[in-house]
C-alpha cells in the first residue's frame, strides 16, 4: 500500500494530503459520541471568538485573493513563482464563478439554519454546499504547493490554511463537514488544473507570450 502511495502522481498526493488535513481537524471539533450517532455531519457549538473571529476569516479571504492578484501583476509570468501565482489567480477565479453556480444549484442549508443536514434544495437564500471561502483557500494554495514541494517541502504547511478556514467556517455554523471536504476538493483539483498548461490560461487567452511584472518593469 505505502509503495501504491508513492507511485501516485504528485498532483494526487497533494489532493489526498490536503483532504486528509482538513478532515483530520474537523474531526478534532466533534462535541460528543452522540453527535458521531447522528452521521458524519453535525452541527458545532457556535464560537466566533479569538483566532474564530468572523472579522479573521473574511480578513483572510481578502488577504489571499489580494496576494494572488498582487503577487501575479509584481511578478508576472517570467520567474517561476510569478507562474504560481498567476495559476493560483487563475484558481481563485474559476472558483468563485464555478461555486457561486453550485451553491444556486444545490441550495443546502447551513447548520445555523435548521440543524438539520439533508436539508438540500431549499431555494434561494440557502447556500452551504460549497464553501466559497474554503475552496478559494485551498484554489490559492495547491499550486504553491504543486510548484515547490520538492525543493521546499515546508511548503506544505500552507495546507493549514484551508485546514483553518473549514474549521472557523464550520465553528460559525456555516458550514457541514461534508460542504468543507468537497470545498478543499474543488480547490485543489482547480489548483492542479491551472499547473497542467505551461502559460496561466488568462495568458494564453490574451495571445500574448508572456507578462512581464511591475517588478521587472521598475
Amino acid at each position: 500500500m505505502f509503495g501504491h502511495w508513492l507511485r501516485l502522481r504528485p498532483g494526487t498526493r497533494a489532493f489526498l494530503r490536503l483532504k486528509l488535513t482538513a478532515a483530520l481537524l474537523a474531526f478534532l471539533f466533534i462535541p460528543d459520541a452522540a453527535a458521531v450517532q447522528h452521521g458524519f455531519d453535525h452541527r458545532l457549538n457556535r464560537d466566533e471568538s479569538g483566532i474564530w473571529s468572523r472579522s479573521n476569516q473574511q480578513v483572510l479571504h481578502v488577504a489571499l485573493i489580494g496576494a494572488a492578484v498582487g503577487g501575479s501583476l509584481v511578478e508576472g509570468t517570467e520567474s517561476r513563482l510569478g507562474l504560481a501565482f498567476w495559476r493560483a489567480t487563475e484558481a481563485a477565479t474559476i472558483e468563485k464563478a464555478s461555486v457561486a453556480l453550485l451553491k444556486r444549484g444545490f441550495s443546502r442549508a447551513r447548520p445555523r439554519e435548521g440543524n438539520d443536514p439533508d436539508l438540500w434544495f431549499q431555494g434561494r437564500g440557502h447556500q452551504s454546499f460549497p464553501s466559497d471561502e474554503v475552496a478559494l483557500a485551498a484554489a490559492v494554495v495547491t499550486p504553491f504547493i504543486r510548484e515547490y514541494r520538492q525543493d521546499h517541502p515546508a511548503v506544505w504547511t500552507l495546507s493549514l490554511i484551508p485546514a483553518y478556514v473549514g474549521v472557523a467556517r464550520m465553528k460559525s455554523q456555516a458550514h457541514w463537514q461534508t460542504d468543507v471536504l468537497a470545498s478543499v476538493g474543488i480547490g485543489v483539483a482547480l489548483g492542479v488544473l491551472a499547473g497542467q498548461h505551461e502559460q496561466p490560461l488568462f495568458i494564453s487567452l490574451t495571445g500574448g507570450g508572456a507578462f512581464v511584472g511591475l517588478r521587472y518593469r521598475w
